[in-house]
Formats: structure tokens, C-alpha cells, sequence
């Protein structure tokens, strides 16, 4: 078969393929997506930088003199994305160009198309569980009523989270299934829609979020270490120091005196020191009147000493300083602290997971031209592929690929949470 050079051969490809693309997304639709068209070039690395919003604390007066009051710092930091790794699929020539002489272009690209979706939506799923900063229940609870669902919304609505975007709740199929029979008296969706995204949604509204189910939920199996509770050795609880990550490096000790891996997921506490709302920066209080105590996610595994040492770098940070513009604690976290990784040991944890939309960001990285035809294909929310059509000179064949690149970043650990049931 004669190879076919139209000029249109890759835009043809492309539209199918975003078509199909768009279609099986689920939580890839719901965060902040866009082009960083300018952002990345050979000069900024890996990292591209997203400015993060400034807040303030207000001051009282009986006459409004303010000549005693020193005024605020203006404190601006930065959210930075990373650039991963490709997704990549490529097929032979000859068989896509046959299928698009066949009009069979749907059956060849669907099975792609669903594969970057499915090894993104894997990929930014372990990114999202590890750099959230909420929990909503108990640590290793299945999420069984509707009740423990509304549990995550409680914390999202305490912890002052913004309503003005959507929020989400993804859970597994198994949990959909015990949520199933009271599914039709909470208005679930029309079940003949198309979409992936339509599919996947259980209600549109329930507790102020939408309620779905994936199967791309992340899991991690918690350390071996049997005695879950240790000290806090050096801790940094200024803003400035945690503006631009929003992580922060707890130096602890007193954990078993052996090594083993904390991995990235795991949820820590910090006795004594509680949580405030990011709005108001007044204490959280449950329906018992009880405070609700700080805790944080592991984002990066990290092995203990064998002396039972081990630094912890975790989303979502305690910070607490005098003029209160940025706390997240009601008092400040201190060497000497009890700090306890939740959960057992060795066990194999899946939190659902619950966000506000500008709780994470999908930026899709411009790529290259190869010596090629290549057409680029963009996404409404501004996620974009380069098709290309090429030769391998070493193979003697003509090849046709797919690639995306994207970069993740944290715009906000305190607007997303790992949800469990309620013990």
C-alpha cells in the first residue's frame, strides 16, 4: 500500500482522537487545567511558578489611629508546577492510514486515547492523595452512608473552603455500591449520558459536592512500624518559610529504633495543636464541641534511622505566627511535640478522595516541532497534543505518535482531603 502525505493526515487523527480523549476523563475535568503557553522554556527547568494570593489581618479601633499599629507584611508566594514525563503512543503508518481510508479511525485511537487518559488520571490521582492536606473520618473506615460523604463537605465548609467552584468526591465502585441504595432519592444523573465524566457521577449535588466514582484512586500500605508515635525535634511554623511549597520539614525522633519507610500518603498528627478555619482563623469545632487537631500528609517517603529518627516533609503545614494573617494552627507546633502517623501498621490503605477545583492544577507543556507533520490538538480546558507523522530511518517504516506532556502542581493542599468512613 502506497503511504498517503496529505497535508490534512494528522489533523484528521487529531480531531478523532481528541473527541475520544475528552470522553473518558474523570479527574483530569475537575481541577484547574491549562496551556503554560510561555511559561517553559530551556531557561525556567523543570518548574514553572503560579502566584499564590496574599491575605491580611485587620486591626480595631476606637478612633481609627493607626500611628501604633505597625502595618502588614506583604507576603506573596508561589505555587510551582512540575513537568513530567511524557505519555506517549505511537502506531505504525500504514495501519492508520488504512483505518482512516476505512473509516475506522474511532476503533484504531479510542483504545489510545484511553490509555493516556487512564495512565494520567492513575498518575495525578497519587499526586492528588499525597499532597492533600484535609482528613475527613477515621483512618482505614469504608465509607458505607451518605452520612460519612457529608462528613468531607463538613470539613471543607469548617475549614473555610470557598463555595465558588465546584467541589468533588471520588470514590471507589465498591463504596458506590453501598451508597447505592439511596442513590435515586439524592437525584442521580441521568444514566443513559455518554461521557465517562457523566458516567462517573453519582450525584450532582450532595453535602455541596459532586459525588463520583473512579477507579484511579491511589493506595499506599502503611508503615511496618508498630509503634506509631514519636517527637518532634525542629520544626519551622512561619508562612515564609512554607509560602512557595506549602510543605514543611518536621525533624522527629523517638520512632522505633529501626529503619523502615514511612511512605507518601500516610497521615500524621500532632498532639495538642488544632486546626483553625482559613477564613475566619477561628477554631474548628466538631458536633461534640470537640477541636479538630492539625494533621498533615507525608509527600515524599522518607525512612526512619535506625536510631528511630526520621524527617517528614508534609502538605498542608502547621503554621502559626503572632499576627495570625496565615495561621492554620490555634497554637504554634514546638520541639518536644507528640506527633503520630494514624492508621496501623501494614496496612494497605485507599482513601477516597474530596477537592475544590482550585485545589490542583493539570498544566499542559507546549511541545516541540519534530522533522516531521505534526498538527497540535488542544482541549475547551487547554490540555494539548502534538500528532506526528515520521519516519524511523533506521527501521525503514513510517510511524505515527501521540504525546502529551503535563505538569502538576498544589495551588492549595487545604482546599482537597483523603476521606474515610466514621469509626
Amino acid at each position: 500500500m502506497s503511504n498517503n502525505f496529505d497535508s490534512n493526515f494528522t489533523r484528521k487523527l487529531a480531531g478523532v482522537f481528541l473527541d475520544k480523549f475528552e470522553s473518558t476523563r474523570v479527574m483530569s475535568k475537575n481541577v484547574n487545567t491549562q496551556l503554560l503557553s510561555g511559561k517553559f522554556d530551556e531557561g525556567s527547568g523543570e518548574n514553572v511558578d503560579f502566584k499564590r494570593p496574599t491575605d491580611y489581618k485587620s486591626n480595631r479601633s476606637a478612633g481609627g489611629d493607626m500611628t501604633s499599629v505597625a502595618p502588614d507584611s506583604i507576603i506573596s508566594g508561589k505555587a510551582t508546577g512540575t513537568v513530567q514525563d511524557y505519555f506517549t503512543v505511537h502506531v505504525d503508518f500504514n495501519e492508520a492510514d488504512e483505518a482512516l481510508k476505512m473509516d475506522q479511525l474511532d476503533q484504531l485511537l479510542a483504545p489510545m486515547a484511553t490509555r493516556i487518559v487512564t495512565d494520567l488520571e492513575v498518575d495525578f490521582a497519587a499526586f492528588m492523595m499525597k499532597n492533600s492536606g484535609l482528613l475527613a473520618g477515621t483512618i482505614g473506615e469504608g465509607v458505607a452512608t451518605w452520612d460519612e460523604v457529608a462528613t468531607a463537605g463538613a470539613v471543607m465548609s469548617s475549614n473555610g473552603v470557598p463555595a465558588d467552584d465546584d467541589w468533588y468526591y471520588a470514590v471507589n465502585p465498591y463504596t458506590q455500591k453501598s451508597l447505592a441504595g439511596v442513590q435515586r432519592s439524592l437525584g442521580a444523573v441521568d444514566p443513559l449520558v455518554k461521557t465517562a465524566h457523566e458516567k462517573a457521577t453519582i450525584s450532582d449535588d450532595f453535602a455541596g459536592m459532586r459525588v463520583m466514582t473512579a477507579t484511579t484512586l491511589a493506595s499506599y500500605t502503611s508503615t511496618a512500624l508498630t509503634d506509631r508515635a514519636g517527637v518532634i525535634g525542629s520544626i519551622d511554623v512561619t508562612y515564609l518559610t512554607a509560602k512557595d511549597t506549602m510543605t514543611q520539614s518536621i525533624a522527629c525522633t523517638g520512632f522505633e529504633a529501626e529503619v523502615n519507610t514511612i511512605p507518601a500518603g500516610s497521615v500524621v498528627q500532632i498532639t495538642g495543636r488544632n486546626r483553625v478555619n482559613q477564613s475566619t482563623r477561628q477554631p474548628i469545632l466538631d458536633d461534640t464541641g470537640a477541636n479538630i487537631p492539625w494533621t498533615g500528609v507525608v509527600t515524599t517517603d522518607a525512612s526512619t534511622t535506625a536510631g528511630g529518627a526520621v524527617t517528614l516533609i508534609v502538605s498542608g503545614p502547621a503554621i502559626w505566627e503572632t499576627d495570625g494573617a496565615h495561621n492554620t494552627t490555634d497554637t504554634a507546633a514546638a520541639a518536644a511535640d507528640v506527633i503520630t502517623i494514624l492508621g496501623a501498621a501494614s496496612t494497605l490503605y485507599q482513601p477516597n478522595l474530596f477537592w475544590h477545583k482550585q485545589a490542583f492544577g493539570i498544566g499542559s507543556v507546549p511541545i516541540k516541532k519534530l522533522y516531521s507533520t505534526d498538527t497540535l490538538a488542544t482541549t475547551e480546558d487547554g490540555l494539548q497534543f502534538r500528532i506526528s507523522k515520521g519516519a524511523d530511518f533506521l527501521a525503514n517504516k513510517q510511524m505515527v505518535r501521540f504525546d502529551f506532556r503535563p505538569a502538576y502542581s498544589v495551588l492549595n493542599p487545604f482546599f482537597a482531603g483523603q476521606g474515610y468512613g466514621v469509626a
